[in-house]
């Protein structure tokens, strides 16, 4: 009797501490649409940012690739990638460190695909 308290004391006590963890993999995206022709750069300093997909929910949706500014200057584009069983975002990288791009910017119908400030 005094065996079966202890072990279920020990359950209780282990159930307060546990946790539960709820992942949802939806696996890797769809191969990169290819693209025919890359559109002329719009001027010095930018950066050709190809197509890639995201995950949005349950499934991938398509970025199209773009010209663009660094998010600072020496900034390098390191490419959004999965590497079989996570995604990983693309960011921006340098001397000033990571910089993420940010997906709401995809949303907004009136953007400008410019950083239209200096962020050194």
């Amino acid at each position: 009797m005094k065996t079966k308290l202890m072990v279920l004391t020990l359950f209780a006590a282990g159930a307060v501490f546990a946790q539960l963890s709820v992942g949802i993999r939806i696996g890797a995206p769809p191969a990169p649409r290819v693209v025919r022709v890359q559109p002329r750069s719009p001027g010095e300093g930018y950066t050709w940012i190809s197509g890639y997909w995201y995950p949005v929910g349950g499934h991938y949706k398509w970025h199209d690739g773009y010209w663009t500014r660094p998010a600072y200057s020496g900034a390098q584009w390191v490419a959004p990638h999965h590497d079989g069983s996570r995604y990983y975002d693309g960011y921006w990288e340098g001397s000033h460190g990571q910089v993420a791009h940010d997906h709401r910017w995809d949303r907004d119908r009136n953007h400008n695909r410019d950083y239209n400030h200096d962020r050194q």
